[in-house]
């Protein structure tokens, strides 16, 4: 491994951390550890893809479409299905969206992995006081 894999999967860990702070603090299933390891374990997956075929588009696009896959069976894990209602799609939404910013940062794409990131936090902090208004009427 050389310095510039360790300062991404480093980055992928840290990008996560918001994420994973916001669903522990609102005690769902997933949180401060989960979203930085699905990030990381993401980032690690391209690295070695990349590296086993550096030159090869098409090893890339099969390893991703593998974890893009992978990734939904985890956080079709964090959905929770009551008698009338199911929880956890933001958190699930959010699992998916963090192996696309570990895998962002793989490719060197940071500005996305960023954008991605901040998105998906505003999404669950500011958007939730809509949500819950809506819940509220129904």
């Amino acid at each position: 491994m050389n310095a510039g894999q360790a300062v991404k999967l480093i980055l992928s860990f840290v990008l996560a951390l918001p994420i994973g702070w916001d669903r522990e603090v609102e005690e769902h299933t997933a949180g401060l550890r989960t979203f930085p390891l699905v990030s990381l374990g993401s980032c690690a997956l391209m690295l070695v893809s990349k590296a086993l075929a550096p030159e090869s588009a098409d090893v890339a696009s099969r390893v991703l479409q593998g974890l893009v896959t992978g990734i939904g069976f985890v956080g079709g894990g964090a959905i929770l299905k009551s008698e009338k209602s199911v929880h956890g799609t933001a958190t699930a939404a959010s699992i998916w969206n963090m192996a696309v910013v570990g895998s962002a940062i793989a490719f060197s794409m940071y500005g996305i992995a960023v954008v991605l990131v901040v998105i998906n936090f505003i999404s669950l902090r500011m958007l939730k006081p809509f949500k819950n208004e809506l819940d509220h009427r129904r």
